[in-house]
């Protein structure tokens, strides 16, 4: 298990004991001994490295956005539709979506007929709710059109499904 100290404290000697569900970490400081910091208790594998015991580093030990580097003209025209373009690329690369090139080249072909803006609208919805299929831009710019844009997305899963159960099943041949 790893706990971290604040800084100023590479190097020195600490001591440390649990308390409850805590982990109490003491150092000798300019006033003599005394509490430099205390964790929730982990487990291995799961370190304790809250943000403000590294100053100098950027917060958040989530993940980083992922960085686009555009290299071909169809990507860099495809990421210059807008923000909505950005975040389907990184979802559709984040599900395993296959065809993403051919995907790219119709919205870019799209947005030359139709205006970019909704293109790159429609582009961040299908992100939002999912939709990598093979026609799912052009439905979604139809639904657009014809219904305005949807105030909440509504993204299909098991765990709120409408099919019925199968517990009928289970008086077949008896």
């Amino acid at each position: 298990m790893r706990y971290s100290t604040p800084s100023g404290h590479v190097g020195s000697k600490v001591w440390c004991r649990v308390v409850g569900a805590e982990l109490v970490i003491v150092a000798r400081t300019a006033a003599g001994l005394s509490e430099i910091a205390r964790h929730e208790l982990s487990t291995p594998g799961n370190p304790r490295l809250p943000d403000a015991h590294y100053p100098h580093h950027p917060g958040g030990n989530l993940p980083r956005p992922a960085r686009l580097r555009p290299r071909t003209e169809q990507e860099i025209a495809f990421l210059a539709l807008g923000e909505g373009a950005r975040r389907w690329l990184i979802e559709a690369g984040a599900t395993g979506a296959t065809r993403v090139r051919a995907k790219m080249a119709k919205a870019i072909e799209l947005a030359t007929v139709l205006e970019p803006g909704a293109v790159d609208e429609a582009l961040g919805l299908a992100a939002i709710a999912g939709r990598f299929a093979e026609d799912d831009l052009v439905w979604i710019l139809e639904h657009v059109e014809q219904a305005g844009v949807p105030g909440d997305v509504v993204i299909a899963d098991q765990n709120h499904s409408v099919q019925p159960g199968t517990g009928s099943w289970d008086r077949f041949g008896r």
